[in-house]
């Protein structure tokens, strides 16, 4: 298998788990608050990291000794994004949380032009301004499914966006840090602060009030957070980052294929999805918008 081929499938693993990610979470909130959830994600994901490193390579551990100020500041908004899109599931549906979480991916494309001096071709603008209608009319059409509690949508919907602002600095800040630290000790720190942070907010009775299929959702989201960001990693090992970007951005078709399959099956563990026609056209949009921006042709 060439290292193209190879890339392609890290970035489709990745984009699964993240497609996944959301639907898990909104069945998960029914019996676990979000910032339990966040705290075990973190925890999860921290713990292994934390032996692989201290066995295999101690040095790694160096840098949660003494973090630059950047690192500090990237998992501070690495750990509001996590809880943001949790309370944003929470509050509206997964397909809607996949879809505006990624303005997150937007607003990179934008902050390359305001902080590393990177250009916008026409193609690009026209993506971001596609991308931008896309979103007001996927919101418009979902905001009459939500007359009765257009509120709490709209909580939920600013608390994905903050999320999506969070994630853009971290990513920012990622890529100046990943210059001169390995990706394993700096997601050590990354996953290590917050679960430190979130631990005060953790409902211990919760968590032993579950049984064992609650324990397997719970395990599968703590592995997706270690599972995704290993895939992407070595994703972008072999592929092109605008290029991985190209299928990570499939991440809401994802979430709407999968909701759509479980309203066919009338599971009643999980409310459906309710979309116009309207409201695909707004999704594709946005999705065709997001591609437009992040593709960069060599």
């Amino acid at each position: 298998m060439s290292d193209q081929s190879k890339g392609i499938w890290y970035a489709v693993i990745t984009a699964l788990f993240w497609g996944v990610l959301a639907v898990a979470l909104k069945v998960a909130v029914r019996r676990v608050d979000a910032a339990t959830i966040v705290w075990f994600r973190f925890t999860l994901a921290f713990l292994p990291l934390l032996v692989w490193s201290f066995f295999r390579n101690p040095s790694q551990l160096r840098l949660l000794v003494r973090p630059p100020l950047l690192l500090v500041i990237a998992t501070l908004a690495l750990a509001w994004n996590y809880l943001a899109f949790n309370l944003g599931v929470e509050y509206t549906t997964p397909g809607n949380a996949q879809l505006f979480i990624q303005t997150g991916q937007i607003l990179l494309a934008v902050s390359g032009v305001l902080f590393f001096r990177e250009r916008f071709s026409p193609r690009q603008i026209t993506g971001f301004f596609l991308a931008m209608a896309g979103l007001l009319l996927f919101y418009n059409q979902q905001l009459g499914h939500f007359r009765e509690n257009e509120e709490v949508y709209n909580k939920g919907i600013l608390y994905i966006l903050t999320g999506a602002v969070a994630w853009t600095l971290y990513a920012v800040l990622q890529k100046k840090l990943v210059v001169r630290h390995s990706a394993i000790s700096l997601n050590l720190f990354l996953f290590g602060l917050p679960s430190l942070l979130y631990l005060p907010l953790v409902n211990f009775g919760q968590l032993a009030a579950l049984d064992w299929i609650w324990w397997l959702l719970m395990a599968f989201l703590g592995l997706n957070t270690l599972v995704a960001y290993t895939t992407l990693a070595l994703s972008l090992r072999y592929l092109e980052a605008g290029k991985a970007s190209i299928i990570l951005i499939m991440n809401p078709i994802i979430t709407f294929l999968l909701m759509a399959l479980l309203t066919a099956l009338e599971v009643t563990w999980i409310a459906p999805e309710q979309l116009t026609l309207l409201s695909l056209l707004g999704a594709l949009i946005v999705v065709g918008g997001a591609m437009m921006v992040i593709w960069k042709r060599r």
